[in-house]
């Protein structure tokens, strides 16, 4: 299944490469992502596969939201199709 996660927050060191190194120890495979810095905000947005995830998607989500707040950033993952729904106009 094909989901987005989001990443916004101040800007640090090690941000991509935290959620990648989570995502990739859950293995999730990441099949798009786009990134930028605006003045000191951080922004990224990530296409990713949770087939093979090895945890529950709830459960992935929760790790993601807890790594993101521990760090003091906003880290959400939504279904694809959920995503798409509330995005259009």
């Amino acid at each position: 299944m094909r989901a987005i996660v989001t990443v916004i927050g101040k800007d640090a060191v090690g941000i991509i490469a935290g959620v990648c190194g989570l995502l990739a120890g859950q293995q999730v495979n990441i099949l798009d992502i786009s990134q930028t810095v605006m003045q000191e905000y951080f922004t990224m947005i990530m296409l990713v596969d949770t087939a093979r995830c090895s945890l529950p998607f709830g459960e992935l989500a929760d790790e993601l939201r807890a790594w993101g707040e521990s760090r003091g950033l906003s880290v959400r993952i939504q279904h694809e199709d959920i995503f798409n729904a509330m995005h259009r106009i």
